[in-house]
């Protein structure tokens, strides 16, 4: 897209975060093409002296700023703020503890009533579907009520879900707490980041938003420790294991009846009294006058630019600026869950059965190892997001994620070469089932979701081996023949697999876990949470991040739904093949389309999407993240001067 060239100039230097143009003699720009939401003032006659006064007031603008950023950063932080954050953190803790507790309490619930593929695989994905639905509609109810009132709702929906689960006595009560806290996890995930990235001030805000993934990678940590200790028990170790979310629900409860609304969404709906009052509350002792006159003059221009009729995700639509950062903002989401977090979060204990670890307390305990990394290096993020900058930390995240995928496959492909051979090859007595004994190895044995592998180990070789039908009683016992009663069969020596065969490779999945995580959650894990909740501006954010929430959830569903059907068609080498694949796509992507956010106002951001979409981060440079950032126009399209460089593109 094109403008014509005025050789006007917008100075984002002001502190009210008001776009200042400066006119050559008194002529009205042009545009041809876009225009901003947020018009400049009115025109006024400019006298032979302007120039100089426009210097001069460049020049003191630039001043006012230094001053009242090292006000900003040289005050300390207050410590409401760090409450406030933690209180809304732990709907973060929440949405951790609910996706990663199923991890374990998967191998002690498919035993207690009896689910097969199928059923595990819903009890997983109705979360995410029931979170995707919550979160689509979270935008909605986040404009009308404010955000205070949806984390309520959300620790509720927590509260009655945990119940539900606890009490479960079959399959379909289970599944309908595990609804409910879906419900909980997508509202929760969408508006947590929101309000505290209203709360915080702009030098903070990456590193407070942040805590919010670390509060949901603790909460899949813990959840892991829980699913360890409570697999000793012999009955009902799966209620404790979902009962105890519970405890945080109720904890975030109450504390959130304390903490007041965000100041921006009650300065939007006209409420500026309460806005003053909540924003002198969380900054304590720091002056609020400069920072409450600039978030107001922004709003109220906003608020006389998108008048009119027509929903806001329409306006979000036909408005360039505010479709290129939801672009941005549902792409992030989109290749985050594509990379295959999830499967890795849900499916850890699983994963590291197929690659050959037998015993379930020891994947239990294993899978806890994993989510254990993913907390630790969720707070490298936390540490790294303010010095490096958003941009940088997602391309190296999502580089070696990549990496580490491959790494996963390859140890399933070594796995799947040295698969054990069937020497043995029984008839099914009742002649219903004839596929299990056709197989002749145990990696395609595994492969088909009605059959098991009997054994003998004598190491180091692997002797007496056939595939055989499950029983439909368990997945522990064969249907038939030696490995049909569990106290006979190991009185015998003889070992029955399901889901994976023995092989000397399956360290190789552990480190490929270990490796992706290590990777994935300094960056790929936070940022698209951190950047959706920036990019957008405040007629907008709750839409936003509604949608973008959204996107995260379906393709969450997609994902975790299909894994045990893709590894059943493509073989689990297979799978990561293609999620290494996806993710290098989604390099390309994050390379090209995400500018840089750090340390630029909330008021201030809407500008860096004024380009053609997918511009902004090809021509990214650390300067960019100043919000000292000068604007003009020339034939060759739009020209942004950052600390003396100019960028044209």
């Amino acid at each position: 897209m094109s403008r014509k060239s005025s050789g006007n100039e917008y100075i984002l230097s002001d502190l009210r975060g008001e776009r200042k143009m400066e006119r050559e003699e008194g002529q009205r720009e042009e545009v041809v093409g876009e225009r901003s939401l947020i018009k400049p003032p009115g025109d006024s006659s400019i006298n032979s002296g302007s120039g100089q006064s426009a210097a001069m007031a460049t020049g003191a603008g630039s001043e006012l700023e230094r001053a009242a950023r090292k006000q900003f950063q040289g005050d300390h932080t207050p410590m409401f703020l760090y409450r406030l954050s933690a209180f809304a953190a732990l709907g973060g803790f929440l949405f951790g503890y609910d996706t990663g507790v199923v991890s374990g309490a998967l191998l002690l619930l498919k035993k207690e009533f009896g689910l097969n593929e199928l059923w595990q695989e819903l009890v997983v994905s109705a979360t995410v579907g029931a979170a995707a639905i919550s979160a689509l509609s979270g935008g909605v109810l986040n404009d009308r009520f404010g955000r205070k009132p949806c984390i309520l709702l959300a620790s509720f929906f927590f509260t009655v879900g945990a119940v539900m689960m606890t009490a479960a006595n079959d399959r379909y009560t289970l599944l309908s707490g595990r609804i409910v806290v879906g419900l909980g996890i997508g509202l929760a995930s969408m508006t947590v980041t929101v309000y505290i990235a209203e709360a915080a001030p702009f030098h903070m805000r990456g590193r407070l938003v942040t805590i919010n993934t670390l509060f949901i990678t603790g909460g899949q940590c813990f959840a892991s420790i829980i699913d360890g200790a409570f697999s000793y028990l012999e009955k009902n170790g799966w209620r404790y294991m979902l009962g105890l979310s519970a405890v945080p629900a109720i904890i975030q409860f109450v504390g959130f009846l304390f903490l007041p609304e965000s100041p921006r969404w009650l300065m939007q709906k006209g409420k500026t009294q309460r806005a003053r009052r909540a924003l002198n509350l969380i900054r304590e002792t720091q002056n609020i006058e400069d920072e409450y006159e600039s978030i107001k003059s922004s709003i109220e221009e906003e608020q006389r630019e998108v008048r009119g009729g027509g929903s806001v995700l329409w306006k979000m639509l036909t408005y360039p600026p505010t479709f290129r950062a939801l672009i941005v903002g549902c792409g992030m989401q989109l290749f985050q869950q594509l990379s295959g977090i999830n499967t890795v979060m849900y499916y850890s204990a699983t994963i590291l059965q197929m690659s050959g670890v037998q015993d379930d307390k020891l994947a239990i305990w294993l899978a806890a190892v994993t989510a254990g990394t993913n907390f630790i290096f969720t707070m490298v993020g936390v540490w790294l997001v303010e010095k490096v900058g958003r941009r940088k930390l997602t391309l190296c995240s999502l580089a070696g994620t990549t990496v580490s995928l491959v790494i996963l496959a390859v140890g399933f492909l070594l796995s799947a070469l040295t698969s054990p051979p069937i020497i043995l090859h029984p008839r099914d007595p009742s002649g219903h089932n004839v596929s299990c004994v056709n197989y002749k190895f145990c990696d395609r044995c595994m492969l088909d979701p009605n059959c098991g592998f009997c054994f003998k180990m004598q190491h180091p070789n692997i002797t007496e081996t056939s595939c055989v039908p499950v029983s439909n009683r368990s997945d522990t016992i064969a249907a038939w023949g030696r490995c049909s009663n569990e106290s006979e069969f190991k009185k015998e020596g003889l070992s029955w697999a399901f889901n994976f065969c023995p092989t000397k490779y399956s360290w190789t999945a552990l480190l490929g876990l270990i490796l992706y995580l290590m990777f994935f959650a300094p960056g790929m894990g936070s940022m698209p949470w951190t950047v959706n909740s920036e990019i957008y501006p405040m007629w907008a954010r709750s839409t936003g991040n509604a949608m973008s929430s959204g996107v995260n959830w379906i393709f969450n569903v997609l994902v975790s739904l299909t894994f045990l059907h893709l590894a059943e068609y493509l073989s689990y080498y297979g799978v990561f093949f293609l999620y290494s694949a996806l993710a290098t796509l989604g390099l390309f992507f994050i390379y090209g389309c995400l500018p840089e956010t750090k340390g630029i106002k909330l008021e201030e951001i809407e500008t860096l999407f004024e380009n053609r979409l997918c511009t902004c981060g090809l021509l990214d440079s650390d300067e960019a993240s100043s919000p000292l950032v000068q604007r003009s126009e020339n034939e060759e399209g739009i020209v942004w001067y950052t600390g003396g460089q100019t960028n044209v593109f």
